[in-house]
């Protein structure tokens, strides 16, 4: 859809997905807080396949891993498999209509979560229940803000 990137853009995005990712956000409320590298690593490998792709999302999950203080490699391996993911339905999910892209944002972050949650099960965390696709459903409905604001600064600075 974007022919041109902007890649200032594309670096601010990510800075601020970094931040919101680690910042404090109210107790009550901290389980719904969007997975925000997930929907930036579905964003700009959606838009741009050619400049973002696997390797560009393993290495900001190894820095969400960094930032968080989790198992190096639990974020990576999950950014990764968006991206995948992404790479490979980019081109159908380019005919979808915004209901339809934000099912697939559901979707795949659902899927990201489960990973995420299944391997810190294994690595002992105590969490019970379906409350981790909370950031999955949220992020969901983020998507068409996160579109129109990204897709126009694009156009604008791209």
């Amino acid at each position: 859809m974007l022919s041109v990137i902007s890649y200032p853009v594309f670096a601010i995005s990510i800075l601020i997905a970094l931040v919101l990712s680690i910042s404090p956000f109210p107790l009550g409320w901290f389980e719904f807080r969007p997975e925000w590298l997930g929907l930036l690593v579905f964003y700009w490998t959606f838009r741009a396949p050619a400049q973002f792709g696997i390797l560009l999302a393993w290495c900001l999950g190894l820095m969400l891993d960094v930032l968080e203080a989790t198992a190096l490699g639990v974020n990576a391996v999950a950014m990764a498999m968006i991206a995948f993911l992404v790479l490979t339905i980019h081109q159908r999910l380019r005919m979808f209509p915004i209901p339809q892209q934000c099912a697939m944002v559901f979707l795949l972050l659902g899927i990201n979560q489960m990973l995420v949650h299944f391997i810190k099960q294994m690595l002992g965390a105590d969490d019970a229940g379906f409350s981790y696709l909370w950031p999955a459903i949220t992020s969901a409905i983020i998507w068409p803000l996160l579109c129109v604001l990204l897709d126009g600064l694009n156009r604008k600075l791209g």
